[in-house]
């Protein structure tokens, strides 16, 4: 399956509205008639540009990851070291997540569901994408006899989101633990503490025999 990448000004203005409207009120509980109201448009035309409501979901899982998708696969072929390769990785999924906290909510609560999560079908294309770009980062760095030969790599990912997610569904436990009193304060901790943390966890992964 080839996904399109490329859309029009109408076409992203109803992918936005739908983003919010999947992320406050669910996918299932969300209309197309509701996103055709709130877009100011009629019925007709999102079923134009998109066939049904399955595939507006779709199209907006590859709006929202596209550029993941595409600097994953520039940073694999740039001239730096794989550890710093590593860095920037984890860095790309951090930034990307929480400057896109609908889309993630909404393809959470579907993949969580099973076999509903065939809605978003387009998301594996895109995160077999961004295996190869990781894998060929991480045998680069097994090659220079950087990183260790056993690493499991389709669970680096998981182990990157997985705190990521973990941290920001118990936003609440966290702040009040961590005294993160503002919206600020939190996502700074994100972008600093929380993110050398997901660094240094993958980083002793990577390079260290940690099972002994």
């Amino acid at each position: 399956m080839s996904l399109n990448t490329d859309f029009n000004e109408k076409q992203i203005e109803i992918l936005l509205v739908a983003e919010t409207l999947f992320a406050d009120n669910g996918f299932e509980g969300t209309s197309i008639r509701t996103i055709a109201k709130e877009a100011k448009i009629n019925v007709a035309m999102v079923s134009y540009y998109f066939g049904s409501k399955d595939k507006l979901l779709e199209a907006l899982v590859v709006y929202r990851t596209k550029d993941l998708r595409f600097e994953m696969a520039h940073l694999s072929t740039e001239n730096l070291d794989p550890i710093e390769k590593i860095k920037k990785v984890i860095d790309l999924y951090i930034n990307r997540i929480n400057c896109n906290k609908g889309i993630f909510r909404i393809i959470h609560f579907e993949l969580t569901k099973g076999k509903e999560s065939s809605k978003i079908k387009a998301l594996d294309e895109i995160r077999y994408a961004n295996l190869l770009s990781l894998t060929s980062i991480i045998e680069e760095g097994q090659s220079k006899g950087i990183f260790r030969k056993d690493v499991i790599i389709p669970l680096i990912p998981p182990t990157i989101l997985g705190t990521f997610f973990h941290f920001h569904i118990n936003k609440m436990y966290f702040q009040e633990i961590l005294n993160l009193k503002t919206e600020e304060s939190f996502d700074n901790y994100i972008k600093t503490t929380l993110s050398k943390h997901i660094q240094q966890t993958i980083n002793a992964l990577l390079t260290y025999d940690i099972a002994h």
